[in-house]
């Protein structure tokens, strides 16, 4: 088939892409209240039907999930091939820093902007138009191929758990919600929490999340009770800032850092973790001190804890998201992801060696194993060699991550675009955006990808 051909194709679909993705970014989708057949609310089940509309009348056969999730379908055959994306998406709110209305999408200079226009809406969108252009050629289908749309994604992706209850798993499968040129592999994740029941803190509260490095904290204590100077400087040079109040014999104390995502917590600065390590250097004597720099430190790989783990895909990592106290007690979020070969029962039995002393203990909340699909396998080449054919970009390659996508939820997947390679698309932020030829570029992708699944002998 004539790659020429295909980029034409699906370039004389532009503006119809562009009408679509206006028509579902105008429906505000975030997850509202449950109401009767509504699980998420009315906006993800409004953008669910219009989605469905669009690919019935493209002259698919379509078919809602009680509005948890629906899909649209092509092909004959035993095997089957999903794309699987989702129409909910975060909130937006025009007074967080918007330049326009964020449920009203804006073209300009050769760019979109709104919510979902990259997360996800623009890539369903343009796996829309990936499923016309296989129709328009008439395109020899020996699977079934499906375009899975869901509805809760962003906020626990039962979606997706009620779509493979009802119709079962896929047997190749891709979610155009991650990153070109693919992942393969996505950490297991480890959620818990520590306590310390004693004390010689006053108050102490900071951290957004537990999956986000905490960018402030702030803690009172009793004036006299630790070196000024010392705290200062620990502080100060480890990149975070200090302000210091007094009143009453009473300090305030606020830390500033540098938020990142608990997937990246590198790239952050951790208030917590400066905070209670310059107390440690400046002689304050308390438990929960002593605890978290004993268990927790200033790193971000786990080793204070006893689980310094790397295989060849990647290293584990930890952040302390959020801290509070109340009555006394001193309460703190962890966030582990760990590598991708690895299983989570050995990391928790790890942990468990090191969880409780005199001063704290450490639960676990939450846990679930990685996802790892060789690289090599027919489903990781045959979407990988798509990307290449299509783009000539030998530089990049695929990958694992820290994060999370659809693909932990139904088996034979994994992510496959939608974010090009060093661009911030401001996901989850002010001013989502994504330029409308690399929309065209995932809709051509895929059209490659999905050609190339076909072609996997059984």
């Amino acid at each position: 088939m004539n790659n020429n051909e295909i980029k034409e194709r699906v370039e004389s679909y532009r503006e119809e892409l562009l009408n679509r993705l206006g028509k579902l970014v105008s429906i505000n989708s975030e997850e509202g209240k449950a109401k009767e057949g509504m699980p998420f609310g009315e906006g993800p089940a409004k953008a669910l039907n219009t989605a469905l509309d669009m690919l019935k009348e493209d002259g698919f056969e379509v078919k809602n999930l009680d509005n948890y999730a629906g899909y649209a379908q092509m092909g004959t055959g035993k095997k089957l091939i999903g794309v699987i994306g989702h129409l909910d998406v975060v909130p937006a709110d025009k007074n967080d820093g918007w330049n326009t209305e964020p449920y009203e999408m804006v073209e300009k200079d050769g760019n979109v902007y709104g919510r979902g226009v990259a997360d996800d809406k623009g890539a369903v969108v343009a796996s829309m138009i990936a499923f016309k252009v296989l129709k328009d050629m008439n395109v020899p289908m020996n699977k079934r191929v499906r375009l899975i749309m869901g509805t809760n994604e962003e906020t626990g992706s039962k979606c997706l758990e009620h779509y493979v209850k009802v119709e079962g798993h896929v047997d190749y499968g891709f979610t155009p919600d991650g990153d070109f040129p693919e992942i393969y592999g996505e950490k297991g994740i480890i959620h818990g929490h520590y306590t310390c029941q004693n004390t010689n803190l006053i108050a102490i509260e900071g951290g957004a999340a537990k999956n986000i490095v905490p960018g402030k904290v702030t803690a009172k204590v009793k004036s006299n009770t630790y070196n000024m100077d010392t705290l200062k400087n620990v502080i100060e040079e480890n990149g975070c800032g200090l302000v210091v109040t007094s009143e009453n014999g009473v300090d305030t104390l606020v830390v500033t850092g540098k938020p990142a995502h608990a997937s990246l917590p590198e790239l952050g600065i951790n208030a917590i973790s400066f905070l209670f390590e310059g107390l440690k250097e400046a002689g304050f004597v308390d438990p929960v001190t002593d605890f978290y720099c004993d268990h927790f430190g200033t790193g971000t790989d786990g080793d204070k804890l006893g689980i310094k783990l790397e295989d060849k895909y990647g290293k584990l990592t930890l952040n302390c998201g959020v801290i509070s106290m109340k009555d006394g007690v001193v309460e703190g979020t962890i966030d582990i992801r760990f590598p991708v070969t690895m299983h989570v029962e050995d990391v928790c039995k790890l942990i468990d060696k090191n969880a409780k002393d005199e001063n704290g203990e450490i639960a676990i909340d939450v846990k679930s194993e990685p996802l790892f699909v060789d690289p090599e396998s027919p489903l990781a080449k045959s979407l990988y060699n798509a990307y290449k054919d299509v783009t000539n970009d030998t530089v990049n390659k695929p990958m694992t991550i820290g994060g999370g996508t659809y693909a932990k939820e139904i088996n034979n997947t994994i992510a496959f675009g939608c974010a090009f390679p060093g661009t911030d698309y401001k996901i989850h932020d002010a001013n989502e955006w994504v330029p409308v030829n690399e929309l065209l570029l995932q809709a051509e992708i895929y059209v490659h990808g999905i050609l190339n699944l076909l072609a996997i002998e059984d």
